[in-house]
């Protein structure tokens, strides 16, 4: 079976599902490309019809049965209605939308529809959610993460690490965007995958940049009954380090490093294991009717979060006395002072910045 295949967006993330789509191509046959700067010039989809937008390629009679949606998180409400009302399945990129109101009237108009939306957690298609399933309810799930995001990072586009954009909501911070996949297979790790799994949640939202969103924060999420979620991210490390997520069970403490599907066991063993490409999945469900890896509807508790820090006071700028500002690279780095030691002892401790006496949050 052939799948008609639509790709909004092709550079960027987008790039990566062109050259996907050239893997599935037996499967999958890229009908069309909808981008303001057009079809690339060469490679893969060079040869596809493109449109200046979603709208004008399905008035130009395209009728998908997949559209694929990596664009700006402000536009993927809007594309993602669309695309369900030319009746086509939607592979949409992280984070879903920009607002839990927005979420609603995703899942309402899928329902609708009789579409499937499926969420580009890719991490929630690694092999290693089952072993770690294997292994009991956690007690507790952690993560922590050192990334590096330069000046040039922030001033990529428009709408990069803002709060709004001409009144339209973003939310581009480290929770909800860059390092999001932390947040959402943490929560999934737990068990927490709709809306009503979540009962509480603590933020503290920082930003070492001059920027609108926070870049340095932590958050803890207290679930229905009672276990706990924590994450402290930052984006102003002066070293990059692969994301961790800690998984406590009554019988072992394992580390997933979901960026390479390995899982460390304390006896020191590391055992990788591979993961499901969603955008495959979507076409196996799509033949076959198999369960989705990613749903609209089990996004649900990472966008409590993400609605929190939307609705939460605009993040603390850190001191200057703790940010270093790194100048012997392509473009100046922001870096905050400890920042390494900081994120993985608020993490697996339970806490928040402040409350492991983080010198920026005091």
């Amino acid at each position: 079976m052939i799948h008609d295949v639509l790709l909004v967006g092709a550079r960027g993330f987008g790039a990566s599902h062109l050259r996907n789509l050239e893997r599935l191509s037996d499967r999958a046959r890229l009908v069309a490309v909808a981008d303001p700067a057009g079809a690339p010039a060469e490679g893969f989809g060079s040869d596809a019809p493109a449109y200046p937008s979603l709208d004008a390629a399905l008035a130009a009679g395209v009728r998908p049965d997949v559209v694929i949606i990596a664009t700006p998180t402000g536009t993927h409400h809007s594309l993602a209605l669309a695309a369900l009302a030319a009746g086509a399945d939607v592979y949409l990129e992280k984070p879903p939308v920009a607002t839990m109101s927005q979420f609603l009237e995703l899942l309402a108009a899928e329902q609708a529809a009789g579409r499937s939306v499926q969420i580009g957690f890719q991490s929630f298609g690694s092999h290693a959610l089952d072993d770690l399933a294997a292994l009991g309810l956690p007690i507790s799930v952690a993560t922590w993460a050192t990334w590096s995001r330069d000046t040039a990072y922030w001033s990529r586009s428009a709408w990069a690490g803002k709060r709004l954009l001409d009144g339209i909501p973003i939310v581009d911070g480290v929770i909800t965007n860059p390092l999001a996949h932390a947040v959402a297979t943490a929560l999934r790790i737990a068990g927490a995958r709709r809306r009503e799994d979540v009962e509480r949640i603590e933020l503290e939202l920082f930003r070492a940049n001059q920027i609108e969103a926070d870049d340095t924060s932590s958050v803890r999420v207290t679930l229905r009954d009672g276990r706990r979620v924590t994450a402290a991210l930052t984006l102003a490390s002066p070293e990059q380090t692969a994301p961790l997520i800690e998984v406590r069970t009554s019988d072992a403490d394992v580390l997933f490093a979901y960026t390479s599907d390995d899982l460390t066991y304390p006896d020191g063993r590391v055992v990788h294991t591979g993961r499901t490409d969603l955008v495959e999945q979507l076409l196996d469900h799509r033949e076959h009717a198999i369960p989705l890896s990613a749903p609209l509807v089990e996004a649900g508790a990472f966008m409590t979060v993400l609605e929190a820090v939307r609705r939460a006071p605009r993040p603390k700028l850190v001191p200057a006395s703790e940010i270093t500002m790194l100048v012997d690279r392509e473009a100046p780095l922001a870096t905050i002072a400890g920042i390494g030691e900081t994120v993985e002892r608020a993490a697996r401790s339970g806490a928040l910045f402040s409350e492991v006496g983080a010198a920026f949050a005091v």
